[in-house]
C-alpha cells in the first residue's frame, strides 16, 4: 500500500493534449506534475485527488495508483491480492468492480487477473463485487509488475451536471476547455463561438472567467470510499461567489433549437448573466461590444464521403466574416480537413498534431491576434 498522503495520481487526457492538461495542473498548484502517455502524473494524498476531480477542466478522469506489487503467475497474484489491504481504501458495504490490462508479461489473461483480484477483495475484505460498480479497481500488469489503481471519479469528468441538452456531435466539455486553453484563454476575455451548438465553448469560457469550479454540481465515485472524509470535502468544494466577468460570452447557431439548449444550459451552470445567445447566420456575425477576445469554433468536418463540397462556402463565409469584421481577435478553428481550413483564408500558423473526438482525427487551428 501506498503512503496515504503521497502516492501517484493519475489525470486522464485526452492524447495530444497532454502538455495543455499538464499545464493547467501545473497552474492550480498540483504537485510535480509530469507528461506520461494517456495523460499527466502528480503527486498529492486523498484531498489532492478530490480537488483534481473538483477543479480540473482538462482531466477525462482521476485515477489514484494505491499500490503495486509483482506477480510472475496467477497464483502468486491471487497470494498478493489477499495480502494487499484493500480496507484502507475499499468499503465492505459498497460493491466494486475490477479491471484489468496485461502488457508484456507472464500473466498474459486479463479476465483471469480481473477475477482473482476481485475474488481476493469478495473473500478478504468482504465486499461484493458487481458488474457496473461505481468502484472500479483497476489492475494494469505490465513487464510483471501490478499497478493498482482507484477510478476516483466514476462518470467520466466531462459530465460536469448541469448540461442536460445537447445537439448533434457535441464536444465534450473536457476537450472544449483543453482546445479553449490550449488557445491560451485563461477568462479574462470574452469568447465568440458562431456555431455553438449546445453552448460547450461559451459555457466553459465563461464559467472559466467566473471562477465557477467545473465539478461543482456533480457527484463523484471517491465518495464512497473508506479513505472519504465528508467535512473536509465539504469545507474543499464550498465555493466563494462567483466573480461577475466585465464582458460576455457569445455564441450564436443558424439552428434555433441549439440555441434555445444553449441558453438552457448556461441557466443551468449559472452563467446566465455573462452569456449570450442568438439564432443567426455566420453571415450575420458581427463582434459583441466590449474588449477584443478569441473566436473559436467547430464547424461541421463533412465526415461522410460526399457531403464536404458544401462546406467549402460555409468556410469561407466564416473566414470572410471574421477578416473583415474581427480585427484585434484571435481564432482557434476545430476541423479534420486541412483544406477546409484553408477555404476560410484565415492566416493559420502551423497546426499541432491531430487530436481524437467522436473517433475522428482533428486539429485546432490558430491564428495570432490580427491587428485592428
Amino acid at each position: 500500500m501506498t503512503s496515504p498522503s503521497d502516492f501517484e495520481v493519475f489525470l486522464v487526457a485526452t492524447p495530444g493534449l497532454e502538455p495543455v492538461l499538464r499545464a493547467e495542473a501545473e497552474a492550480l498548484g498540483f504537485r510535480k506534475p509530469r507528461l506520461v502517455p494517456g495523460g499527466v502524473s502528480i503527486r498529492g494524498g486523498w484531498p489532492e485527488v478530490w480537488r483534481a476531480n473538483l477543479e480540473l477542466r482538462g482531466a477525462g478522469r482521476v485515477l489514484a495508483r494505491i499500490g503495486a506489487f509483482r506477480a510472475l503467475h496467477l497464483a502468486q497474484l491471487d497470494k498478493r491480492a489477499r495480502k494487499f489491504p484493500w480496507g484502507d481504501v475499499l468499503r465492505k458495504d459498497v460493491p466494486v468492480t475490477v479491471e484489468a490490462s496485461c502488457t508484456r508479461s507472464r500473466i498474459y489473461h486479463s479476465e483471469a487477473a480481473a477475477q482473482r483480484i476481485a475474488k481476493a477483495i469478495a473473500e478478504e475484505l468482504g465486499a461484493p463485487v458487481k458488474t457496473g460498480a461505481d468502484i472500479v479497481v483497476k489492475a494494469r500488469i505490465e513487464d510483471d509488475l501490478c499497478t493498482l489503481s482507484i477510478d476516483s471519479s466514476g462518470e467520466a469528468l466531462h459530465k460536469r451536471g448541469h448540461k442536460v441538452a445537447v445537439g448533434k456531435a457535441p464536444m465534450r466539455e473536457t476537450l472544449a476547455a483543453l482546445f479553449l486553453m490550449a488557445c491560451g484563454y485563461r477568462g479574462t476575455e470574452p469568447v465568440v463561438d458562431p456555431m455553438c451548438g449546445s453552448g460547450t465553448f461559451v459555457i466553459e469560457a465563461a464559467e472559466m472567467a467566473a471562477g465557477l469550479k467545473p465539478g461543482r454540481s456533480r457527484q463523484f465515485a471517491f465518495e464512497q470510499l473508506a479513505t472519504f472524509d465528508v467535512a473536509r470535502w465539504e469545507k474543499m468544494r464550498q465555493a466563494a461567489p462567483p466573480s461577475a466577468p466585465p464582458f460576455t460570452c457569445f455564441g450564436s447557431d443558424r439552428d434555433a433549437g441549439a440555441v434555445r439548449m444553449a441558453g438552457e444550459n448556461a441557466a443551468r451552470a449559472g452563467v446566465a448573466g455573462w452569456t449570450a445567445f442568438r439564432h443567426q447566420a455566420v453571415s450575420d456575425l458581427v463582434p459583441p461590444a466590449g474588449p477584443a477576445g478569441l473566436v473559436i469554433v467547430n464547424p461541421p468536418y463533412g465526415a461522410r464521403i460526399g457531403d464536404r463540397a458544401p462546406l467549402f462556402a460555409l468556410y469561407g463565409a466564416l473566414g470572410k466574416t471574421l477578416l473583415e469584421r474581427f480585427a484585434g481577435w484571435r481564432v482557434g478553428l476545430i476541423t479534420m480537413d486541412h483544406a477546409l481550413a484553408r477555404a476560410t483564408g484565415l492566416p493559420f500558423a502551423p497546426p499541432d498534431p491531430p487530436v481524437l473526438h467522436g473517433g475522428l482525427k482533428v486539429t485546432l487551428f490558430q491564428t495570432g491576434r490580427r491587428p485592428s
